[in-house]
């Protein structure tokens, strides 16, 4: 379960393990589309006010978009 207007865990998943060899040019932009919605929404939201997995999950996305990308290390 994710907090509201979050991309829920489960589809996040399945994105995550879907080979991308597999998904068509739709599925690719959706997926894209979605994930920057919900990388906005980590960002405005505080930690203090996510439910627990939210924040657990969060911190493990920013942690790995930190690693692979770079940026800055929290949540406004």
């Amino acid at each position: 379960m994710s907090d509201a207007g979050r991309k829920d865990f489960c589809a996040e998943a399945k994105e995550e393990f879907t080979p991308d060899s597999t998904k068509s040019t739709q599925q690719k932009i959706k997926e894209g589309v979605t994930d920057t919605g919900d990388r906005v929404a980590r960002g405005l939201q505080t930690d203090q006010s996510k439910s627990g997995t939210q924040e657990t999950f969060d911190k493990t996305q920013r942690s790995h978009d930190n690693h692979a990308h770079g940026g800055a290390g929290g949540s406004m």
